[in-house]
């Protein structure tokens, strides 16, 4: 039998732009100092995410996959990924700007080894005051502008920034250049691929006093040169879902839960990730497996569980992921 209900242990990773919020979040006694980062779920090799309980308890993300195979993920995405999760869950806490970046589409990175591309979405689960955000191009520009402007330290003058306010929602396909700012507390949910091609790094150094590499060159192809978007602001109705986000790499809604709501999977030939944004919610499945969500933790539902019922305690907010 293939549980129908999965929590991992998260995976801490320290950057020099990182705070302590996480820890905070995710009611953690024990975390490193600078933590940027925390990654929910992951099948990247060398940081891949362990099962914290239950009869599948200490496997990797690709173990519990060859035990459980179609069960536990859907038969197409099996068949398209076999033993690969082909998504990516994070927090992230930028205690300082992050560097200016893009990542490649699918095509590029076939072309260049580097395994698939790397769309992404951000909810911004919360915010320092004035916080923002950089995302795409405020006007069209050329690659030869591109390099002139970061020759002279001038790129971010040509990207849109946003003021962020708590439940904005991102979308950002590959080839969008971004930078997630100083102050932004944010859900990531991305195509399973750690890419990143560092264009800017506000003149920044490492711990060991070294400028950080940039990828200027190999950048220029990935980019995609058009203006960028706007974000999402979704107004949550209470117990419905909303959606937020779909591509052909993931689709995602939000769920503002003030009483019990039952969602149905028996058509979802896939699994589903929930996300606990904020408040404590009780799953039930209609197996009969039960777990309590706090907000900063998730949990990967298997694609044999039909439905589930989600039982508040109050009032709770949770993101809901699926390709």
């Amino acid at each position: 039998m293939t549980p129908e209900l999965h929590t991992f242990l998260p995976l801490l990773k320290p950057t020099l732009w990182g705070g302590n919020r996480i820890a905070a979040y995710k009611q953690l006694a024990d975390a490193p100092e600078r933590v940027g980062e925390s990654w929910e779920l992951s099948g990247i090799a060398g940081s891949e995410s362990i099962v914290a309980d239950g009869p599948d308890q200490g496997l990797t993300l690709t173990q519990l996959l060859r035990r459980h195979q179609a069960a536990l993920v859907g038969e197409a995405n099996w068949s398209r990924w076999a033993d690969e999760f082909p998504l990516l869950v994070k927090f992230i806490d930028a205690e300082a700007d992050l560097s200016v970046q893009v990542h490649p589409d699918d095509a590029l990175a076939a072309e260049r080894g580097l395994g698939r591309g790397k769309t992404e979405m951000w909810y911004v689960v919360d915010h320092r005051p004035g916080a923002a955000l950089l995302d795409g191009f405020r006007t069209r520009i050329t690659p030869d502008d591109y390099e002139r402007r970061v020759a002279n330290k001038t790129i971010t003058n040509t990207l849109r920034r946003h003021e962020v306010k708590r439940g904005d929602v991102y979308y950002l396909p590959a080839g969008r250049v971004h930078s997630i700012g100083a102050g932004c507390f944010v859900c990531e949910i991305q195509q399973s691929s750690d890419t990143t091609y560092r264009i800017y790094d506000f003149d920044r150094r490492d711990a060991q006093g070294r400028p950080r590499t940039l990828h200027i060159a190999e950048a220029r192809n990935a980019i995609d040169f058009t203006p960028g978007g706007s974000p999402l602001r979704p107004v949550l109705p209470a117990n419905e879902a909303c959606a937020l986000v779909a591509c052909p790499h993931f689709t995602t809604s939000a769920l503002r839960l003030t009483a019990p709501h039952a969602r149905n999977y028996a058509r979802t030939d896939s699994f589903v990730v929930l996300i606990g944004i904020a408040g404590t919610t009780t799953i039930a499945t209609h197996g009969g497996a039960t777990l309590t969500l706090r907000e900063g933790q998730t949990v990967l539902v298997s694609a044999c569980c039909t439905g589930l019922t989600l039982t508040p305690h109050g009032e709770a907010t949770l993101l809901e992921t699926f390709c």
